[in-house]
């Protein structure tokens, strides 16, 4: 699976965009670090074994720019007819591009195509931006609350329509 844009284009990842991802983490974070408890931050940066296990055991999609640099992850996992997002992130310089859009809807077609109605993701409260991103793309707060590392974590859903 391959989409283009106009100017980056989206794939999925292999173990070689590891160190990509990684990067792409760590600067699309890096302003939250004080919000965010040590553990907290480093399961959401993720580490080298990390994010070789997501590769492996999840769909993870990523989005390139023109030269191949990583400017953009997301990552989904699928339980039966619910699908759910990790690890979503787009790098500072193309905020506001339609990367962050792209991803989306790239991530909830391939949960729609594993047979998936329901899709979950979770998220912070510093995360703000992130969190209208998300609403304005119809996810709703299910009311879950949960503990992230000493962090509330909310948890969000959305039901997919079929194609």
């Amino acid at each position: 699976m391959e989409t283009t844009g106009t100017s980056f284009s989206i794939a999925r990842a292999t173990f070689d965009d590891a160190e990509g991802i990684l990067n792409c983490l760590c600067a699309a974070f890096e302003p939250y670090r004080t919000q965010y408890t040590a553990a907290a931050y480093e399961d959401t940066v993720m580490t080298s074994d990390t994010v070789r296990q997501r590769i492996e055991s999840m769909t993870v999609l990523v989005a390139r720019n023109k030269t191949g640099l990583i400017v953009g992850p997301i990552g989904a996992s699928v339980r039966g007819p619910e699908g759910h997002i990790r690890g979503m992130a787009v790098a500072p310089l193309w905020q506001g591009a339609g990367v962050a859009n792209r991803l989306l809807e790239s991530i909830e077609n391939e949960l729609r195509g594993a047979g998936c109605s329901l899709v979950t993701l979770d998220t912070t409260a510093p995360l703000v931006r992130a969190i209208r991103f998300y609403e304005r793309n119809g996810y709703v707060r299910s009311g879950v609350v949960s503990d992230f590392f000493g962090m509330a974590l909310y948890e969000y859903k959305k039901r997919l329509q079929s194609t």
